[in-house]
Parts: C-alpha cells; structure tokens; sequence
C-alpha cells in the first residue's frame, strides 16, 4: 500500500534542502529546481518549508519510486520568499524532524499560496539587474 501524503509542513536548513534537491536529481524527478542555482540563489543562513500536495507516481517510468510533491517557501539572497515545487521520496520527508507548531504551519501555507514563483522571481531579478545599468 502506498504511504498516505500527510498534511503537514516541514522546515529545513539550506544544506537540507540542497541534499534534498540532490536526491531529486539523482532519481530523475521532474519537479526540482537544479542544485547549483539553489546554491547561488538561496539564503545560506534560511529556513525554508516543504508541504506535501500531491502523490506522484510516474508509471511511464516503472523505475522510479513513488514521491511526494512538495510545494516549497524558498528565501532566496535577497530576502524575498518564493514559490517552487520539489519532488521528495516519502521515507525522505518522514526523515525531516517535525518542529513546526499548528499556528506556524497554517502561516506557511498562507505564505506559499500568496509567494511569487521562482520563475517570477528570476525573470524580475533579471531585469532588474539589466536596470542597473541604465
């Protein structure tokens, strides 16, 4: 029987997530953000939340085991939070401490549905950069 997806945030370190992402790659899931922009881009000293929304299985792809889709509350450099979505094996995530209260974990959520996506986040940046140099 497949794990049941719990309805629940997790929180963790940038070195966590990293690994996390790094997992992702090595399975071949499709819903990761590439590991070295996560280490340019991310907050190094950060906390960011993953919140399981979705079972995935791929079964075009028998090989790969079953994840979790997470929706993810990135901080990136600038201090901003984003939104992004990350594939996570559920031993994995069962793996990450539970230290969030109730009333932290519906904040979370709430952040997540109003945070500006990654892709958004980048485009923004991009010009914003290229303004500089007006």
């Amino acid at each position: 029987m497949a794990p049941t997806l719990p309805r629940t945030v997790r929180a963790v370190d940038t070195a966590q997530l990293l690994d996390l992402a790094q997992e992702a790659a090595m399975h071949g899931f499709s819903q990761r953000l590439p590991v070295d922009w996560l280490r340019e881009h991310l907050a190094a000293e950060a906390t960011h939340y993953l919140f399981p929304t979705l079972v995935q299985r791929l079964t075009h792809r028998p090989d790969t085991p079953l994840q979790w889709r997470c929706q993810q509350l990135l901080t990136v450099s600038t201090g901003e939070q984003v939104w992004g979505l990350l594939d996570v094996l559920p031993d994995t995530f069962d793996k990450i401490p539970a230290t969030l209260d109730t009333a932290s974990k519906k904040d979370i959520v709430k952040r997540i549905e109003q945070a500006v996506k990654v892709r958004e986040w980048m485009e923004r940046t991009a010009v914003d950069a290229g303004d500089e140099d007006l």
